[in-house]
């Protein structure tokens, strides 16, 4: 497993991370996989307070106990579950951020949050507001760092502007490149850590059926899968040519992998070769780049 320092923080990761969401009901099985995950070489978990209604915090944090100087611990705020349990609303307030901090601690059954994002955001939010509750998380120690989760480039900018992000996790895979044209080179030259989250493009770059994505056709989707088969031969699955072809761009630090089955870990951890530039470019080739159409 390769290890990066993630931005100008003092963490260091394993290039493949594991995502959390994907995990099932059962604590003993979580366990067994998270377990099975550190003793590959993987020591980053990403979890959100969304998920499963911060159930997926608490079986993180029960397979974790014991063994939590060993791992970084990633964990999301910003979504409110309504009290009636009909859905959640987007709050990035001062007090509700710090207020959810200490709920997640406990769940997570641990005294600080390695990273601490925000979970989404718009250019509307009170955003100098929202970085003093992670600054005044920082400054009790009850985070070592933060970082935002979030597509949209008018919000990327204003972050690197104004704070001390350390990361910024967004969607990136052949598929979608978008944040080549607009955040990577930003995020690059401020030496922020990006995380990159849906490397096989919804299974689309795999093993389901093609169909329009973003604003790619059937016919253009078909065309990068049928690169990403012809790129893995016998030495790669194609999701693991998918998932190299992420780590390649200089300005990833880790993919977040969401792990739900042992095959799934298995598959993630393997030793495989790294794309060759020729490999590399002629994926590049095999589909045109897009922009983001919103939040520019």
């Amino acid at each position: 497993m390769n290890y990066h320092a993630l931005g100008t923080s003092s963490l260091l990761i394993s290039e493949v991370a594991f995502g959390c969401m994907s995990l099932g009901q059962e604590d003993d099985a979580n366990a067994k996989l998270i377990h099975q995950a550190m003793g590959a070489g993987i020591n980053y978990f990403d979890t959100a307070d969304l998920y499963d209604r911060g159930l997926n915090e608490i079986t993180l944090g029960k397979a974790l106990e014991g063994r939590r100087n060993k791992v970084i611990i990633a964990t999301k705020v910003g979504n409110q579950w309504r009290e009636d349990g009909s859905g959640w609303d987007w709050n990035p307030r001062k007090q509700y951020i710090l207020t959810a901090a200490e709920a997640s601690l406990k769940r997570l059954r641990t005294d600080h949050i390695d990273l601490y994002q925000l979970h989404g955001g718009t250019i509307e939010d009170p955003i100098d507001e929202t970085i003093e509750a992670f600054e005044r998380l920082k400054e009790q120690g009850k985070i070592r760092y933060y970082g935002i989760s979030s597509i949209r480039p008018n919000v990327i900018r204003e972050y690197v502007r104004r704070s001390n992000i350390v990361s910024v996790m967004m969607q990136y895979s052949l598929l979608d490149r978008r944040p080549e044209v607009s955040c990577l080179p930003l995020l690059q030259q401020h030496k922020i850590g990006v995380l990159a989250r849906g490397s096989v493009a919804k299974g689309m770059l795999v093993n389901k059926p093609a169909s329009a994505y973003l604003k790619y056709t059937e016919a253009e989707v078909q065309h990068a899968k049928e690169a990403i088969t012809a790129a893995s031969g016998p030495q790669r699955l194609p999701a693991q040519t998918a998932l190299q072809y992420v780590l390649m761009h200089p300005a990833i630090t880790a993919a977040v992998v969401g792990i739900r089955t042992d095959q799934q870990l298995e598959e993630a951890i393997a030793q495989v070769p790294r794309l060759n530039e020729e490999e590399y470019e002629q994926l590049t080739a095999s589909i045109p780049i897009q922009d983001y159409d919103q939040h520019r």
